[in-house]
């Protein structure tokens, strides 16, 4: 369609004007701000295997490369610890961040002991859906997301994620044996393979909803350079004309009708209503049952963004964003351990923000989350929305996007939420640019690892 089309063109010419990396002298990112809520980030960089279509910082996994890794990002922590940072919430991602049980367990025990941890989220893959690492996981992290991308195995296959992970019905069964083990368990598909029919997604659907996971998260497949590729090699060539149509089949199957399955948690998002299924009356029982401690239930929002404006992030190919500033940790393992093992942070890179550039980003990132608070807005930027992003408004105005356009909020109607799809895809494909910025810094044997010979 052609706002979505204006849309794209708009985000990309935005983001690549401002995420670009300036070299970083600074050896530690800023203190912290008094009395402004902070979540941390932790990236672990190691796979298996490699996915055709991840951009994420992520290297074959070998435990000499890993073990020492795990070590410094415990070290990393402490330098935070330092500089006065606390934290209620933590977010592992990766990579894999579940490759090295033992150590990841470790990880988390420290940054209870050292922060105010309330709850931890982490990725993991269906492989790991085991009873010997759910025991060690049950809690230890209360939100768990997991790769799953589809359960249709002709998908699988072309993803080189049937032989790693098993088949859709291997995956299916797992899901639903973990579901119990923790407060929220996050199935994170992707829509729009260019193999992918009406069928198959239907199909997709009704396999998460068999699942009893209390939210799944829809990703439309986003070909950003570094990964196209290798996309129109394995599964084929991105045809973004049929991405609405999809999304539509989603948000009807999962959140329509007058008694829905699902309610959006964002735009991609769904959280499964309370009472449907016996997945959300499972979770706290078992964690109780365990003596752990229990979340107050929530979903799990893959993009920690929404809820915390502002993070620091540990690990190589961690991006912090504080304030107006964007700072990138170096993409090299090697130089990221000896970075750390001098007592300095692994900065390599930084991008500033102008406060239009920081309003973008906030209008963005709010009605992801599905609601902007506009009095918040104003007491921030020191002016209203409407007259901070004219055009952006206007934009979404005359596309139909706002369900309610008060003096205290924004919220969205299904087209604005697509609307708000189609710009974080965008946003997100600038972001994996970003990485391929830091990415094309490195040598030796970590380029041959990435990029082959």
């Amino acid at each position: 369609m052609l706002s979505e089309r204006l849309l794209s063109t708009v985000v990309r010419g935005c983001t690549n004007q401002y995420l670009r990396l300036k070299p970083c002298e600074e050896t530690h990112i800023p203190a912290p701000v008094p009395g402004q809520p902070y979540m941390l980030y932790m990236h672990v960089p190691f796979c298996e295997r490699l996915c055709p279509y991840c951009s994420f910082n992520r290297f074959p996994f070998a435990e000499d490369r890993a073990r020492p890794y795990f070590a410094n990002m415990r070290k990393e922590m402490l330098m935070l610890k330092e500089l006065g940072y606390d934290f209620d919430s933590v977010y592992i991602g990766g990579g894999t961040p579940t490759i090295m049980l033992d150590e990841l367990c470790e990880t988390i025990d420290l940054a209870r002991e050292t922060f105010s941890i309330k709850e931890v989220s982490s990725e993991t893959n269906p492989n790991h859906l085991i009873p010997e690492y759910l025991d060690k996981l049950q809690g230890r992290v209360q939100r768990l997301s997991v790769g799953v991308q589809s359960f249709d195995n002709g998908l699988l296959k072309q993803m080189d994620r049937y032989e790693k992970y098993g088949s859709g019905e291997e995956i299916l069964e797992r899901i639903q044996e973990a579901s119990p083990y923790f407060t929220s368990l996050n199935v994170d598909m992707i829509f729009n393979f260019p193999a992918q029919t009406e069928d198959i997604l239907i199909s997709d659907i009704e396999r998460v909803v068999e699942s009893n996971t209390s939210q799944t998260t829809f990703y439309p497949l986003m070909a950003s350079p570094s990964v196209e590729r290798s996309l129109a090699r394995t599964v084929g060539k991105v045809d973004y004309a049929r991405e609405q149509l999809f999304y539509e089949i989603i948000d009807e199957l999962l959140a329509g009708g007058d008694n829905p399955l699902f309610t959006h948690g964002s735009a991609w998002t769904f959280n499964r209503n309370t009472g449907v299924g016996d997945a959300g009356a499972s979770h706290d029982e078992t964690l109780l049952e365990a003596g752990a401690p229990v979340a107050e239930p929530r979903g799990m929002i893959d993009e920690y963004v929404v809820d915390y404006e502002e993070y620091p992030a540990i690990g190589s190919g961690g991006i912090t964003y504080l304030g107006e500033t964007l700072y990138v940790n170096t993409f090299s393992v090697v130089d990221y351990n000896k970075a750390i093992e001098s007592g300095k942070m692994s900065l390599m890179g930084k991008a500033k923000f102008s406060k239009k550039q920081r309003m973008r980003y906030r209008f963005m990132m709010q009605l992801f989350g599905l609601r902007l608070d506009k009095v918040q807005f104003k007491r921030d930027f020191g002016c209203s929305v409407e007259a901070g992003l004219p055009a952006e408004m206007a934009f979404m105005m005359a596309n139909g996007a706002f369900a309610t356009n008060t003096p205290e909020e924004l919220t969205l109607t299904p087209k604005g939420r697509y609307l708000m799809v189609v710009m974080m895809r965008q946003f997100f494909v600038g972001v994996n640019n970003l990485r391929d910025q830091a990415r094309a810094a490195l040598t030796g044997e970590e380029r041959t690892l990435i990029f082959g010979e």
